[in-house]
């Protein structure tokens, strides 16, 4: 019972004993450190200092002072004897260590090396995120901490793989943490890329490495891994790709080389086929030879398709199921022009586009062991070449649309289809008069003219389309840059097209028509008449008729009553003539002219209307001169059965203003104004006259 007790008071002395040598030598003070002075009316003593690295703080007017090492109270000592030298009053001296610090070199593979420092409590982990962490390709199982001349090494990875504190190392002030790089960056400072390096392996032991390269997604040496099969290192590799050979994979281990038949080995699941790694163990798969594969049940996809090739093909397989095989058509493939070409040599069509889109119903070609599957590259409509679409499936578009060339046509289209596939018509374009030249079922061309404007307004059917087949061309004639342009582009433009203005106009000449164009569209298309235009007498030539029509248009009647009914209908092919007001009077027909004839200041042939009367007529001729007899005017009446005369009193007239007196004129009448010697009492006048002479030359000779 005694020894008992003794035994119990000895371990509870060490117990005492060990906290008072830890409490002794956590109290120390240590590089790093700050210590706060207060001492009342001493600004330059309230304040903290840091612990150099030479275990010293300087204090002003004492200078430095060796504390590292030293208690806290031995600290005190030292700072309160020093400070008695150059102070008198230090009872209020307080002394203290205020913070614990670390004074960590960080050197190697991390971003921002140098020094730093650190709490006392901070960890490995936390100095380094303190020089902004890692870079990429540390080597992270063979960090090196340096406290004066031992060197620790530890593995940091083993701490993040498993949070484990113990792993890593306790820091004191003054070590130096060194971050290696990994041996697979390289000696020469590059561009690094973490995914190239995770793609090129692991392993940061090349000489026990697993090396793995040939047909692989990701070569490269990877960590041995004791009791791992060849499997898993493929795996780990990517795996192998789509051109590997592997009945023929070959591995070196343990300086013995043999032949691994992947392919067998998951045939059968026998895990005797696996070949077993050792440290440095090498893995090739070889490439695929090129050879020509044949056989009983071999199917060949050529052309645009996503993986062409021979396949070996089971019974039952449909065209379909092989081409979806083969990874269906690209994005560059002509899927309406696919073909079967069958082992006796006959070639199928297949429209698979439309076979998609429900237009083309015929079933899917059956496909038979030896048959090729053929996909023709679309073409490109920046292709110069014009080979690459047969004469029998294209369709030529030529004249005024933004793309013209040799278009691929299939019979689902329209003329539509085709004119926008071209980009449509520019706007030079003739759109009233398209022409189409297509063969027909026959192989005879026929020619067709399309209006698309009337198609447009109209809004008709796509029936009314022109048919068309491959083979056709269509051309899409240009219009007139400006109407004065026709001069010199005539030739260019079809009679049926056109119509002709002529005469007193601003620029005559043939233009471009169409019957839905209006005369006056026409008349202002020629700029007009001119100041001279005789526009009560414009004549219109139908020439679109079986027999010969001239129309006659009062255009300025036209402008006085606005009505429409009085202007022609006018096509093409016919001729508007526009005649001078002022022209020959031959040229002047009897049948619209009146003659003024007799005692007038201006005797002529005059053109009369139905609106005009003796007096307009009269006004026109200047009025009757002064020795006129104006109670006598004549109207002579040019009648097809006979003529009629009539007298006119003029005088009268004008004293009554009774216009029941005016005579009624006709085209082609004559007026004729009398002289006064021409009336009854000049004649009378004139008689006397003749009988005075005759008397006195009787009584003259009667005198003799």
């Amino acid at each position: 019972m005694r020894l008992f007790k003794l035994i119990l008071f000895s371990l509870g002395a060490l117990i005492l004993l060990n906290q008072y040598a830890y409490a002794e030598s956590s109290n120390k003070v240590r590089v790093g450190d700050v210590i706060t002075i207060i001492l009342p009316g001493e600004e330059s003593l309230n304040k903290t200092f840091q612990v150099n690295k030479q275990g010293r703080i300087i204090l002003p007017e004492v200078g430095p002072l060796a504390i590292a090492g030293k208690t806290e109270k031995q600290m005190v000592a030292i700072i309160t004897i020093s400070l008695k030298s150059v102070m008198q009053d230090l009872s209020h001296l307080q002394v203290f260590i205020s913070k614990r610090q670390l004074i960590i070199n960080i050197q190697g593979y991390v971003n921002q090396p140098g020094e730093y420092i650190i709490a006392d409590t901070d960890s490995v982990q936390l100095a380094l995120h303190a020089a902004g962490g890692l870079r990429p390709g540390a080597q992270l199982n063979r960090l090196q901490l340096r406290r004066g001349d031992t060197i620790t090494t530890f593995n940091y990875k083993a701490f993040l793989d498993s949070g484990d504190l113990s792993k890593l190392p306790t820091l004191q002030s003054l070590d130096t943490l060194f971050i290696p790089a990994s041996a697979m960056i390289g000696n020469i400072e590059q561009e690094f890329d973490t995914a190239k390096l995770a793609q090129a392996g692991d392993a940061a032991d090349d000489k026990n490495a697993v090396k793995v390269f040939g047909e692989v997604h990701d070569p490269g040496t990877f960590s041995y891994n004791e009791g791992a099969s060849i499997v898993h290192v493929l795996m780990r590799a990517g795996g192998v790709t789509r051109y590997a050979t592997v009945e023929q994979i070959r591995v070196i281990s343990n300086n013995a080389p043999r032949t691994f038949n992947l392919k067998k080995y998951l045939d059968s699941g026998d895990e005797a086929l696996l070949p077993k790694l050792y440290p440095g163990s090498t893995i090739f798969i070889p490439k695929q030879q090129e050879e020509i594969k044949f056989g009983a049940n071999i199917v060949y996809v050529m052309g645009e398709v996503a993986e062409p090739g021979a396949y070996e093909g089971k019974k039952g397989a449909s065209f379909m199921s092989i081409l979806a095989n083969a990874g269906g058509p690209t994005r560059f493939a002509e899927s309406r022009q696919i073909r079967v070409i069958k082992s006796d040599g006959k070639v199928i069509n297949f429209d698979l586009s439309g076979y998609t889109e429900g237009t083309n119903y015929q079933s899917p070609p059956p496909v038979e062991s030896g048959d090729a599957i053929f996909v023709p590259e679309k073409t490109d409509m920046n292709e110069k070449s014009w080979l690459k679409i047969a004469p029998h499936r294209a369709v030529r578009v030529l004249g005024e649309v933004e793309e013209p060339g040799r278009i691929e046509w299939s019979d689902e289209m329209s003329f539509l289809d085709l004119l926008a596939h071209v980009g449509g018509p520019t706007v030079r374009a003739d759109t009233a008069n398209i022409e189409v030249v297509t063969p027909d079922a026959n192989g005879r061309n026929q020619v067709y003219t399309f209006d698309l404007d009337s198609f447009m307004l109209e809004g008709r059917s796509e029936s009314t389309l022109p048919v068309i087949r491959a083979g056709a061309t269509i051309r899409v004639r240009d219009l007139p840059l400006d109407p004065t342009d026709n001069k010199s582009q005539w030739v260019r433009q079809t009679s049926d097209s056109s119509i002709y203005v002529f005469g007193q106009v601003n620029s005559g000449g043939r233009y471009r028509f169409t019957n839905n164009l209006h005369f006056l569209d026409i008349l202002a298309a020629a700029d007009g008449p001119t100041i001279n235009a005789d526009l009560h007498n414009i004549r219109i030539t139908h020439r679109n008729q079986k027999y010969a029509k001239v129309s006659k248009l009062d255009l300025a009647l036209y402008f006085e009553t606005g009505d429409e009914s009085l202007l022609p209908i006018v096509k093409t092919g016919d001729s508007i003539y526009i005649p001078e007001k002022d022209r020959i009077w031959i040229d002047e027909s009897n049948e619209t002219t009146i003659r003024m004839l007799g005692a007038v200041h201006k005797p002529g042939r005059y053109r009369y209307n139905d609106s005009m009367t003796i007096l307009d007529i009269l006004a026109k001729a200047g009025g009757t001169t002064n020795n006129a007899y104006p109670e006598k005017i004549s109207i002579i009446n040019n009648s097809r059965h006979q003529g009629q005369a009539r007298t006119f009193d003029l005088i009268k007239f004008s004293r009554t203003g009774d216009y029941r007196l005016l005579p009624v004129l006709r085209p082609g009448d004559t007026v004729y104004v009398p002289n006064k010697d021409e009336s009854i009492l000049a004649n009378v006048r004139l008689g006397f006259k003749d009988i005075f002479q005759v008397l006195a030359t009787i009584a003259l000779l009667g005198a003799l």
